[in-house]
């Protein structure tokens, strides 16, 4: 026989297997067709993504415990989603929770000058401490043996960690500025209790007053407390003068005018700091006058004529001022809450080496009465 030609044994063994295997693939074919039909067969990984949705684990919201409240001044621990809209943490004043909190907020005024009464407890790792302080250099008082204790600074300087302040909004529909209400008084004037006669401000006030007349507004009328925003509305313009002139400090006497749609004549630091923060046309700043005469007559003027006073209020088409809670308990809302927005953002960990040094400390660069 011819080697090179198949025998029909080989074509029939050739033949058989061929048959196998389209028969193997056939049947693997209908089997597989009826598990995806029968839903009993796992879902491919889109599936699986689509529409399997197993148990997931929620992340909690980060814990901050409020060692001291400040100045005692207690608030609800819902205030923060009720009052601004915060809602990414979980507000704590319970110390037992210490080990299991992520921040805990520390008011300097509490602070022993031992600092005994700070956590004995080893801190956690994961574990930032705040400082929290809204005073100016001034009113500071130095802790000897604070240094490396803190992580973060909350304060009312712009370098601070946390920067505490009432912002301005960006109002997503472009208009015309909101009509103003009727104004009782020219300029006004709310002399809190705890204000100084020889304070730069007062000081300024009284000499203002030899040349237009002031409404003034007695000290039983905090800036914490509900009837100010209707004396505020009644100005059309409100002096809204710092106690003590430091960069950025700048109080809630700004933004109370700004809400209520009056123009608040600043004293402060120099205008370019507080046009950091607000518009340079939505105030009168006093150092743009040479006295205080000088700044009387331009509010006259200003007075009786509509087109010019209008023109402090042309920056409400693009932003929005807001009221601020004005009881007393929240007086700290915003600094805590903003601790609160802040730990949600922010994961860094540094530790602040020498607190004097601080911003919004008398070392720490806060600027004198020129505001530098």
């Amino acid at each position: 026989t011819n080697p090179s030609k198949p025998t029909v044994t080989g074509c029939l063994q050739l033949l058989c297997g061929v048959i196998f295997t389209l028969g193997t693939l056939l049947t693997l074919y209908i089997t597989f067709i009826k598990s995806t039909l029968n839903g009993n067969c796992i879902p491919l990984p889109s599936d699986a993504n689509r529409h399997y949705n197993p148990v997931q684990k929620v992340a909690k919201k980060p814990l901050i415990l409020i060692w001291f409240w400040p100045e005692d001044l207690k608030f609800d621990l819902d205030d923060c989603k009720k009052h601004l809209n915060i809602d990414g943490c979980r507000l704590t004043d319970d110390r037992s929770l210490y080990l299991k909190a992520k921040e805990v907020i520390f008011f300097h005024d509490a602070i022993k000058d031992d600092l005994s009464n700070l956590p004995r407890l080893r801190r956690p790792a994961f574990q930032r401490w705040i400082w929290l302080n809204l005073q100016p250099p001034a009113n500071t008082r130095r802790i000897e043996g604070a240094d490396n204790l803190f992580n973060l600074s909350l304060n009312f300087r712009k370098d601070a960690d946390i920067q505490v302040r009432w912002d301005l909004t960006y109002n997503k529909i472009l208009g015309k500025a909101p009509s103003l209400p009727k104004k009782e008084h020219v300029v006004c004037y709310i002399k809190g209790d705890k204000v100084a006669d020889n304070s730069t401000g007062h000081s300024y006030y009284k000499e203002l007053a030899k040349h237009i007349d002031i409404k003034v507004f007695g000290g039983s009328l905090s800036w914490f407390q509900n009837t100010n925003f209707d004396a505020i509305c009644s100005c059309k313009f409100q002096l809204a003068f710092e106690d003590l002139i430091y960069r950025d400090y700048i109080t809630e006497k700004l933004n109370g005018p700004l809400a209520v749609g009056t123009v608040p004549v600043v004293l402060g630091p120099p205008r370019l700091n507080y046009e950091d923060f607000v518009p340079g046309d939505s105030f009168v700043h006093v150092n743009d006058f040479p006295n205080a005469s000088s700044l009387a007559d331009f509010l006259k003027r200003v007075d009786t004529d509509d087109t010019a006073y209008s023109r402090y209020f042309l920056w409400r088409q693009y932003f929005s001022a807001h009221r601020h809670p004005v009881t007393d308990n929240h007086k700290y809302l915003k600094a805590i809450c903003s601790a609160c927005d802040f730990s949600v953002r922010n994961r860094d960990y540094r530790v602040i080496r020498h607190l004097h040094k601080c911003p919004g400390t008398a070392g720490g660069g806060g600027g004198g009465i020129s505001g530098t």
